[in-house]
């Protein structure tokens, strides 16, 4: 390491010390952690000689300027992993070096977990539309029945592989409407000690389901304890692997359509598309046609709400839209909280709020900005609280809810009640402002009009 004398015998000793402890590749990170940080200050704090006088602020210049300064070897900035464990090697030589009481030291920890950059989140890989109409009719004419009923399942019902490996012969049945019925073991059991869950199957795929049950190739669909276990099962009742059922087939069928990667044994490259993309593929899409999170989990076997959300949060795109039409630059908005947005008046904390957990903020005819941090909301009449703001996608709710109100108002009126008049005639008023805040008419036959014209 080019580091000043002092310096590179404080990094050598608590090297040394690491040894004892630590992995040989462990102690290469930390050790390439504190070289680029002092060759960092060598090149921009040349007057710095000892790690007592590097500052929190030297710290986090070294943060930035790994983020954004080119490598040699690749010509790009570090990636994210890189940086969280450059800064980790970093924090952690600071934090022995305090608690072990070296000298020329800064004594404490100058830089922490918080300020690394955060883990990239990964979200599902489902399939492109373009791409799984190339697919389908690939797999459609598949030769084996096994191997094709075996993707049409995975395409359709969203089960896992083993799920479908494991499929029983007597797997298909119907509701008590009449509706088909796939029953399906469930690869990790629910607390409650389910084992199976319900999908209903698309047509080809009760088909060849049958099909695969009967194949005449296979002598234990017949007779036996094979002819009570799964359909994938061969002689003796050994399951076909899922490497023949989905590996081989789906790289077989991604060759055929193009959907190939440089690479692979034999050259020819390697499929872009798993089988298991499908199960992605089925619950973003349940997401994006407006499924309730209680659905995908049912369909993909999840006992965490949070695990289906993830579904829900990279691929619902009316809550996109809903999100830039009340968030977005300029967007058209009503409401008390109206201006604040407009103005930017709301602090950067509670944009980051309301980024974050905008789902949760709909109501019947817009959406609520209040916080956490200032309570649960005392509003009855939502219409006039400061935090409501609307758009014109609730202008056929807001002009319902106005029909209600002015109904509800001639029949207080015809029963004499005098204060429930008022306060439905207040509230059809405050609907009809709103109405022409959003620019948007207060009878639907109106809006009819305009959009004929």
């Amino acid at each position: 390491m080019e580091l000043p004398p002092t310096m590179l015998a404080v990094a050598q000793k608590w090297l040394a010390a690491r040894k004892l402890t630590d992995a040989p590749s462990t102690v290469d990170k930390l050790e390439l952690a504190v070289r680029v940080f002092g060759n960092w200050l060598g090149e921009n704090h040349p007057e710095i000689t000892t790690f007592a006088d590097v500052t929190r602020d030297h710290c986090l210049g070294w943060i930035a300027h790994i983020a954004e300064a080119p490598t040699e070897r690749t010509g790009k900035p570090l990636g994210v992993m890189s940086r969280i464990q450059r800064i980790s090697g970093l924090s952690q030589f600071f934090r022995d070096t305090a608690t072990w009481q070296y000298a020329d030291v800064p004594g404490y920890t100058l830089i922490g977990a918080g300020d690394a950059p955060k883990f990239p989140q990964k979200v599902p890989r489902f399939i492109p539309d373009h791409e799984l109409d190339k697919l389908m009719p690939v797999i459609d004419a598949i030769a084996c029945p096994f191997q094709r009923a075996a993707l049409l399942v995975a395409r359709w019902s969203g089960a896992r592989r083993t799920e479908i490996q494991r499929l029983p012969v007597d797997c298909l049945d119907r509701y008590p409407d009449g509706t088909p019925r796939l029953r399906c073991p469930v690869a990790k059991p629910t607390e409650s000690g389910s084992s199976h869950c319900t999908r209903t199957p698309p047509r080809p795929c009760k088909r060849l389901l049958t099909c695969a049950g009967t194949h005449p190739s296979d002598p234990s669909r017949t007779s036996g304890p094979a002819r009570r276990s799964s359909i994938c099962s061969m002689s003796h009742g050994k399951l076909l692997s899922t490497f023949y059922l989905f590996e081989t087939s789906i790289q077989v069928a991604c060759k055929a359509v193009g959907l190939v990667r440089p690479g692979g044994r034999d050259g020819t490259g390697r499929g872009t598309v798993s089988a298991h993309r499908f199960r992605h593929t089925v619950c973003t899409q349940l997401a994006e046609r407006g499924a309730k999170l209680h659905t995908i989990m049912k369909v993909l076997g999840h006992t965490s709400v949070s695990m289906a959300l993830v579904y829900a949060q990279v691929s619902d795109q009316e809550v996109l839209r809903d999100y830039r039409a009340v968030l977005g630059p300029g967007a058209t908005i009503a409401g008390p909280a109206a201006e604040e947005l407009r103005n930017g008046a709301l602090p950067d904390v509670s944009i980051d709020w309301l980024k974050t957990n905008f789902f949760k903020t709909e109501l019947e005819l817009g959406r609520c900005l209040r916080l956490p941090a200032e309570g649960p909301c005392e509003c009855d009449l939502y219409l006039t609280c400061a935090k409501f703001v609307t758009t014109p996608e609730y202008a056929p709710r807001l002009r319902a809810r106005r029909e209600v109100e002015i109904t509800l108002a001639h029949d207080a009126a015809e029963r004499g009640w005098d204060r429930e008049v008022e306060r439905h005639r207040c509230t059809s008023e405050r609907t009809d402002k709103l109405l022409t805040d959003l620019g948007q008419p207060a009878h639907a036959e109106a809006e009819a009009d305009e959009s004929s014209a």
